[in-house]
């Protein structure tokens, strides 16, 4: 039953991380300046901009506008050291852009990311015959000793990220012959999809049957390129909307998006009593007077919200189980035993498997968070906050990494309903 007391707000949010990395590489190598309109300015996607910078590409940081002169043959630079920060998408993505140059290149990044893993991508880059030299298991920091890629037939192994498949697929119209490559295993559909559909939208020439993707050598072309707001940091505002009964609409977040996070709103909390509608531009979620348990929900293609469901969990009429989300436990963070600590210090009992977590509604007392540096445990356990009063944590700051404004925002969102 919907709340018919419901108070509204409309939030504008940053724009996606997701489509941000993808558009820095498109851009790096199509030919010609592209304007990236609306990227997300956090630590994330600043690192990957420097990064590009570091190769010798053109990067021009001028407010809602980022510039890129991109070369189509790879990074200018024919030696270079890219300091990754925490970015997951710059350490597995770059690593493929400058195979394609000529030179060597240094590649690292913090400790946090330095612990996630990263064989699969290179072992795959390895049987391209790209020269890469990395720490003990496969792990940065590496070296490689480009002299371009030939391309030809690779397999990769996409189920721990789909970040290593991604970064193969961008790759793939800079090799002499093209790619074919065959995926073995598959996390995080949406974000595969998102990446074949941008690489289009910059003129490549793609195509997928079943678990084989095809991609034909030739140029990117430079162009102008519009970032929607980012659909994980979207679900902590939907989610926000369900535990509070009130409505929130999110503009530039609608049917035209391709970021299968938006599928939180429009699948999961659908199942657990809110009213949801869907526009071509806008999200709106108006919360039930009481969520309901939606049950088991399988969360694989969508693991970056796992987080968001686990916090609103406690407020359920019964039992939440999350499944198949492995892939969660080499995040920034051991995100499974990050919310399962986060909830148990609220005293909310859970229960946890390799790949599954299961939360048991009941009441959360106000507790200081462990965010284990991860900005995901921060933004959901703020969520629970919204009806606990006295949740804390202990790096607060650790939003910056793909929200620098998110308590501020999050903030305004709550007094927008209150001032109702």
């Amino acid at each position: 039953m919907v709340n018919t007391t419901s108070r509204t707000a409309t939030v504008t949010l940053p724009g996606s991380k997701s489509v941000t990395a993808r558009a820095l590489f498109l851009a790096a190598l199509a030919d010609g300046e592209s304007r990236l309109v609306a990227p997300l300015e956090a630590a994330d996607t600043v690192a990957f901009a420097d990064g590009l910078a570091a190769l010798g590409f053109g990067v021009v940081r001028d407010g809602d506008v980022w510039s890129i002169t991109g070369d189509p043959s790879g990074p200018p630079a024919d030696t270079a050291e890219v300091w990754c920060h925490d970015a997951g998408t710059a350490a597995r993505f770059l690593p493929g852009l400058v195979s394609l140059g000529t030179g060597q290149f240094a590649i690292d990044a913090s400790e946090q990311m330095r612990a996630r893993p990263m064989r699969p991508l290179l072992e795959a880059l390895r049987a391209l015959g790209v020269r890469v030299h990395a720490a003990d298991g496969d792990r940065l920091p590496l070296r490689i000793d480009a002299d371009g890629v030939a391309g030809g037939v690779v397999r990769v192994d996409a189920g721990a990220s789909s970040q290593y498949l991604s970064a193969l697929c961008m790759m793939g119209p800079g090799t002499k012959n093209g790619l074919s490559i065959e995926v073995l295993d598959e996390v995080s559909v949406p974000y595969v999809e998102l990446t074949l559909a941008m690489m289009r939208e910059f003129g490549a020439s793609v195509s997928r049957q079943g678990s084989r993707i095809t991609i034909a050598p030739g140029t990117y072309q430079a162009r102008e390129y519009v970032i929607e707001p980012d659909a994980s940091t979207a679900s902590y505002f939907f989610a926000a909307a369900a535990v509070t009964g009130n409505t929130v609409t999110l503009l530039g977040l609608g049917r035209r998006s391709r970021q299968g996070d938006l599928r939180f709103a429009t699948e999961v909390l659908p199942a657990m009593g809110c009213e949801v509608t869907v526009a071509d531009d806008r999200t709106t979620v108006t919360g039930p007077a009481r969520l309901r348990s939606p049950g088991t929900v399988v969360m694989r293609d969508i693991s970056d919200t796992m987080m968001t469901l686990a916090a609103i969990a406690p407020f359920a009429d019964g039992p939440v189980r999350i499944t198949d989300v492995a892939n969660c436990r080499v995040k920034e963070s051991d995100r499974i035993d990050a919310m399962s600590s986060a909830l148990g210090a609220c005293g909310i009992a859970t229960s946890s498997g390799p790949d599954w977590l299961e939360i048991t509604p009941g009441r959360p007392r106000a507790a200081t968070v462990q965010t284990r540096a991860d900005h995901r445990i921060a933004m959901s356990m703020s969520v629970l906050g919204l009806r606990t009063p006295g949740v804390r944590f202990d790096d607060p700051a650790c939003v910056r990494k793909t929200f620098p404004d998110f308590h501020s925002v999050f903030a305004g969102l709550q007094e927008t309903w209150r001032r109702g």
